[in-house]
C-alpha cells in the first residue's frame, strides 16, 4: 500500500476543521473559515479543546475566552450554542424571540462538531475514490488518552466504521515513508499542530511501530500563537488609537484570518504587512509585522506552559537511555519554521527533518 493525501473540493491538502453555520446551509472547512469575519457567533473551531473534557475544565475556562461562540454546560460536558434565523433546523433546544426576529438555538456537542468535519472528508474521499466510503483509519494525538473515546463517538456520528486509531506520530513516520526501511531505528517526531503539541519516540524494527514514549500538551499549538498574536497587535492598535478592539467579534474575526496569513507568510520571509480594511467603525488597520516579532512571541507561549517542551522531551529520552540511538528527528508543523524549533533542537545537540 501507499499513502497518498487527497486534495479537497478547494484543492487544498489541509481542510480547517472548522463549521459555520448560517442562515440556510452548514459550511465545513475552508468556506467556513471564509465566513468567520461575517459570522463569528456561528463559527466553530478548535473542537478538539473540548473533546472529552468537562466544561468545569480550568483548560476549557481558559480557552472561553478567545472564542467568539458561546459554551454551555450539557451533562456536566461542554456544549457549543450556534444560532439559525427562521425555521429551518428541527434539533433545537431553545426558541428565541426578540421584538423584531425569532431564532433557533441549537446546543452542538464537540462530538458532532467534529463528525460534521469527518464528513467533509468522507465526501472528498469519496469524490476522490468515486465509491462510498465506510471505513477509516483515524489518527490522534499521542497526548490524547483521555479524549479517545469521545473520538471514536464523533467517527460513529459521522457514519465512519472505525477499523483503527493510531497516534499522529505514527501516522507522520508512514508519512515520510519510514515504515518501508528495513531493520530496526528509533526516531522522535515533534507535531506543533494547529490545536496539540506532542513529543513522541518511535521504535521501528521491519514496518512494525511501538510508541516507546511521549509527551505533551493538548493545549498547545498554531491557535494559540494565534491568539497570543492577535492580543498584541489589539494593544498596539489601542495604543494608536484609543479604542479596544478585544470585544468586536467582526473585527477580532477580520484579524485572526489575516494573522494566519502573515504566520504562513513569515515562515519563509522576515515580514510582511498585515491590513485590513474596514477593520472597525470605518477605520483600517495597518501594521508591518516582522518575523523577529512572531518569534518573540510564540517562544512566551512555549518557554511558559507548564511544559517546557524541548527540555522535557529530552528528560524522557535521558531517563530510557536512548538519546544516542535516535536515527531521526521529524518536525511536522509549519510554525516549527517560525519558532526556530530547528535551531532550538540544534543547540539541543539533534538534527532535524522538516516536514
Amino acid at each position: 500500500g501507499r499513502v497518498e493525501i487527497i486534495a479537497n473540493d478547494q484543492g487544498h491538502q489541509i481542510t480547517p476543521s472548522w463549521v459555520s453555520f448560517s442562515d440556510d446551509e452548514q459550511l465545513v472547512g475552508d468556506s467556513a473559515k471564509n465566513a468567520y469575519h461575517s459570522n463569528p457567533e456561528n463559527t466553530v473551531f478548535d473542537a478538539k479543546h473540548l473533546i472529552g473534557r468537562k466544561v468545569d475544565d480550568p483548560e476549557v475556562k481558559r480557552d472561553m475566552k478567545h472564542w467568539p461562540f458561546k459554551i454551555h454546560e450539557k451533562g456536566g460536558k461542554p456544549a457549543i450554542q450556534v444560532g439559525y434565523k427562521g425555521e429551518k433546523r428541527l434539533r433545537t433546544f431553545l426558541f428565541q424571540c426578540s421584538e423584531l426576529s425569532c431564532s433557533l438555538v441549537v446546543w452542538q456537542t464537540p462530538e458532532e462538531v467534529s463528525a460534521m468535519v469527518l464528513g467533509k472528508m468522507k465526501e472528498t474521499a469519496e469524490a476522490y475514490l468515486r465509491r462510498k466510503v465506510t471505513h477509516a483509519v483515524v489518527t490522534v494525538p499521542a497526548y490524547f488518552d483521555a479524549q479517545h473515546q469521545a473520538t471514536k463517538d464523533a467517527r460513529t456520528i459521522a457514519g465512519l466504521t472505525i477499523f483503527r486509531i493510531i497516534n499522529e506520530p505514527t501516522a507522520a513516520a508512514i508519512a515520510y515513508g519510514l515504515d518501508k526501511k528495513g531493520g530496526e531505528s528509533r526516531i522522535i517526531v515533534y507535531d506543533l499542530g494547529g490545536e496539540t503539541f506532542d513529543v513522541s519516540l518511535l521504535s521501528i524494527d521491519n514496518g512494525v511501530f511501538e510508541v516507546v514514549a511521549t509527551t505533551g500538551d493538548t493545549h498547545l499549538g498554531g491557535g494559540d500563537f494565534d491568539n497570543c498574536v492577535m492580543e498584541y497587535l489589539t494593544k498596539q492598535y489601542k495604543k494608536e488609537t484609543g479604542t479596544d478592539t478585544s470585544s468586536n467579534l467582526c473585527a477580532m474575526g477580520k484579524l485572526r484570518r489575516e494573522v494566519e496569513k502573515a504566520k504562513r507568510t513569515l515562515s519563509s520571509q522576515q515580514s510582511t504587512r498585515i491590513e485590513i480594511e474596514l477593520f472597525e467603525g470605518g477605520n483600517d488597520f495597518s501594521e508591518t509585522s516582522m518575523r523577529a516579532k512572531f518569534e518573540e512571541l510564540g517562544l512566551n507561549i512555549i518557554w511558559f506552559t507548564p511544559l517546557d517542551w524541548i527540555k522535557l522531551a529530552f528528560k524522557v529520552l535521558n531517563n530510557r537511555n536512548v538519546k544516542e540511538e535516535i536515527n531521526e528527528v521529524i518536525l511536522v508543523g509549519g510554525l516549527n519554521r517560525i519558532l526556530k524549533v530547528p535551531q532550538l533542537l540544534k543547540d539541543f545537540g539533534e538534527k532535524p527533518s522538516s516536514g
